[in-house]
């Protein structure tokens, strides 16, 4: 068990990060839940589990066959380090989050997923950090266990939400979210450092 911890800790602080974080999937759940209910808002939190699965097989099976190119993984790690910090700094410089409450139809879960589809920031994230997590040497059920933290957090997190600003729309002007992007940015930065050693590693420079 706790061989397997380090990769349930990732899991639940990269899926809450990618869960609450702004960007265009929780742009698009605030408004559907502002202009047209719960209903709405949680429809549109079901869609990472869609939209998601070819990006995460496609980056798994395309970095499996560069298992045996250490420069290549370690560049991999570099960019994932610097991607995973640049996210850490999005959630500390977080505005209180607005949407549009102009009358619109209600957005299809096909809406959803053509959103999410065209976001680059599941692509930068499979490819650049979750796929080498789940590809160390160690992995194995670790592999399984952190894609499902990470999917019952990102998910439950664009629920709860839904969830709360259906019922108290003063949340997208609260203190509160900001402070829990704010801690989220710290547990990023802690796994970018993560992500950079495991570059060092795979250049031969740590061992």
């Amino acid at each position: 068990m706790t061989a397997l911890l380090p990769s349930l800790l990732s899991g639940i602080a990269l899926g809450l990060s990618a869960g609450l974080s702004p960007g265009p999937l929780t742009t698009l759940l605030l408004g559907e839940t502002l202009r047209h209910g719960r209903a709405a808002g949680l429809r549109i939190a079901f869609v990472p589990l869609i939209s998601d699965l070819p990006i995460v097989l496609l980056s798994v099976f395309v970095l499996s066959q560069l298992s045996d190119f250490d420069p290549v993984l370690g560049g991999i790690s570099l960019a994932g380090g610097l991607f995973v910090a640049y996210l850490a700094y999005e959630s500390f410089a977080i505005p209180p989050l607005k949407a549009d409450l102009a009358s619109h139809p209600p957005s299809t879960l096909r809406k959803g997923v053509i959103t999410n589809f065209f976001n680059p920031h599941p692509y930068l994230f499979w490819v650049a950090v979750g796929a080498p997590l789940m590809l160390r040497p160690d992995s194995g059920p670790a592999a399984i266990l952190f894609v499902t933290a990470f999917y019952i957090c990102l998910v439950g997190s664009k629920i709860a939400m839904a969830l709360l600003i259906a019922r108290f729309r003063d949340l997208l002007v609260s203190h509160f979210y900001l402070f829990i992007n704010r801690f989220l940015g710290l547990v990023l930065l802690f796994f970018s450092f993560v992500l950079l050693k495991d570059c060092l590693k795979y250049f031969h420079l740590l061992d």
